[in-house]
């Protein structure tokens, strides 16, 4: 459980710098900037390219009582098509080490399969949209850590956001279309729904919940999560940081972890 120890004391120093950093924020940028770019890291459609790490930490997984650590890599990365479309690519590459998760006294650590999302947004007023594919790559190094399939389906974001509030929600649904056949197919849809309040420092306070229904396994996993971030910079690097509880409120047994929590760093780089 080595692993598991270091990886608790990275999140919750990770808490513990989020809480001093809005001093730093104030001394680094100015207020309206520093809430600039929080708006823009709530809005996953913005022109902005960053570099999120993203650590999850669950316990409690399924009939072994399994703990893992997931680090999902995250890029955004903006292409200018028009004067008045974007074309937004987000890329999840995790990175998993997983005990008693698939049977008792069992371990896998690994690349899990990567998912790439491409919205095409135009330049509106008011509600924000984007629409395009969602791909599942078959990027996992272990048997137990991915699908051994290529999936794709169609993507949509629905947002509106104003000066220190965003709240919408983006959701996709992917199905495998090649890939081992002896392996099961997937079939899967995914959404998440948000509600962030920025501030002049660059810290924000938000919800969200996350829904996955696995319609090939018949199971559904449901968490809400409250959270608090703050932008700031260390060195010439602007970053963002956020903390946030993993607490799962519809869950199969056999996937719903008793509880989690969630440390995210992201690296920006304006534009």
């Amino acid at each position: 459980m080595k692993v598991y120890s270091t990886s608790l004391k990275s999140l919750f120093a990770a808490l513990f710098f989020l809480l001093n950093f809005n001093a730093f924020a104030q001394e680094e940028k100015t207020g309206s900037s520093a809430q600039e770019l929080a708006d823009k890291m709530a809005n996953p459609v913005a022109s902005l390219i960053s570099v999120p790490l993203q650590n999850n930490l669950t316990y409690g997984i399924g009939p072994y009582n399994g703990s893992k650590y997931q680090i999902n890599i995250q890029p955004v990365v903006p292409f200018k098509l028009s004067e008045n479309l974007n074309l937004i690519t987000r890329y999840i590459l995790p990175v998993v080490d997983q005990q008693d998760v698939t049977g008792e006294n069992t371990h896998e650590f690994g690349l899990s399969d990567a998912t790439v999302t491409a919205f095409f947004a135009p330049k509106t007023k008011g509600i924000i949209l984007g629409v395009g594919p969602a791909f599942l790559v078959p990027t996992a190094t272990e048997k137990f850590l991915g699908t051994e399939k290529f999936g794709i389906g169609p993507s949509v974001l629905v947002m509106h956001q104003g000066k220190g509030l965003s709240i919408g929600f983006l959701a996709n649904q992917i199905w495998s279309v090649a890939g081992n056949a002896d392996r099961a197919d997937f079939n899967q849809f995914y959404t998440q729904i948000f509600l962030t309040h920025s501030y002049k420092s660059g810290a924000s306070l938000g919800i969200t919940s996350e829904i996955t229904q696995n319609w090939q396994g018949n199971t559904t996993l449901i968490t809400v999560s409250p959270n608090v971030g703050a932008i700031t910079k260390l060195g010439g690097q602007t970053m963002q940081f956020a903390v946030m509880p993993l607490i799962p409120i519809v869950g199969h047994s056999d996937i719903r972890p008793d509880w989690g929590l969630r440390a995210v760093v992201a690296f920006i780089f304006p534009q």
